[in-house]
């Protein structure tokens, strides 16, 4: 497979990923604000451009945090390149130019879902219209990866696919643990008694909660959510199930090993985290320490398969 090829499939799924994600966050926060005090609004949406890595543009836009100046910039402007707008854009002209590689029900689910957030940006922006635009974004994104999963085969373009798929997975939700349950830890006052709220709100990010549930079987916790988020091997948007799908795309392709030494290393910082410990200390400093560690994950990926095209590679959030 051309390297080309293969970066711009990797690019694709990351982008698709990071667009399901994002209006997620987004779907999930309008929810959360339904049962916390009306004095949270600014609080909880202020998070969302820092889980995103987009807070330095934002500022350079917008002067006021607010609701509709944070939705729109993660919807549809052009100018934040991990908007849903801007990352669907970037998936859909990374699966052009792979096509001939990919379902063609593929291609027709990305065009549609494009078009359909490219015509119908002031939903998502307007309360009223907002959860079915979300809903949307999710559902179509979700379809895209199911004609994959039914209809490509097992080569080395899948492998791609999922690496990117994986690794943006990963990096969303070691964001979502850093501000999401940052803030929780250290905030007091009104929003204190909403703890258990928040970081349902955390799983729910992440369409954990019910299977967290199933997995703990208790009411939920600081420490238990950060221990499923990282830890847990069963559900297919913890760290490190995502770090052991990408060892299994990797063990497919040629000469893996430095990709692989790589993922081992974030492997064991995932599985020694104290997460007692971390509930009330040390939280944040580890965090920063996996992404760190995931970012070398990429690396070595860009390093072993694109590094010829590595000067082409898409503007992206990790």
């Amino acid at each position: 497979m051309l390297s080309r090829v293969a970066q711009n499939l990797y690019w694709l799924a990351r982008y698709v990923e990071r667009a399901e994600d994002t209006a997620r966050l987004i779907g999930v926060t309008s929810n959360l604000l339904l049962d916390l005090p009306r004095t949270a609004g600014a609080a909880e949406w202020e998070p969302l451009i820092y889980i995103t890595g987009s807070h330095e543009g934002f500022r350079e836009h917008f002067t006021r945090p607010d609701e509709v100046s944070i939705v729109s910039f993660l919807t549809g402007d052009l100018r934040n390149s991990g908007s849903i707008l801007s990352s669907l854009t970037y998936a859909r002209e990374s699966l052009r130019t792979t096509r001939d590689v990919m379902p063609r029900e593929a291609w027709e689910e990305l065009n549609r879902i494009y078009l359909f957030v490219r015509d119908h940006i002031s939903d998502g922006v307007s309360p009223r219209g907002r959860d079915y635009f979300l809903k949307q974004v999710v559902s179509g994104c979700q379809r895209f990866n199911g004609y994959l999963e039914g209809c490509m085969s097992y080569t080395p373009a899948r492998d791609f696919v999922l690496l990117g798929r994986y690794l943006e997975r990963a990096d969303m939700t070691t964001r979502i643990l850093d501000v999401r349950s940052g803030n929780l830890l250290t905030q007091s006052g009104d929003l204190s008694p909403y703890a258990s709220i928040q970081w349902m709100s955390v799983l729910r990010s992440l369409s954990g909660y019910q299977m967290y549930r199933q997995a703990v079987r208790s009411r939920v916790r600081g420490p238990d959510v950060l221990a499923f988020l990282l830890q847990d091997t069963r559900f297919p948007r913890t760290v490190r199930h995502c770090l052991d799908r990408i060892a299994d795309c990797l063990r497919e392709l040629p000469q893996p090993e430095t990709a692989l030494a790589q993922i081992a290393r974030a492997c064991a910082k995932t599985e020694s985290a104290d997460v007692e410990a971390l509930v009330t200390t040390g939280l944040h400093e580890f965090i920063d320490e996996l992404q760190v560690e995931l970012g070398e994950v990429h690396n070595a990926i860009n390093a072993a398969y694109f590094t010829y095209h590595e000067k082409e590679t898409p503007p992206a959030a990790a």
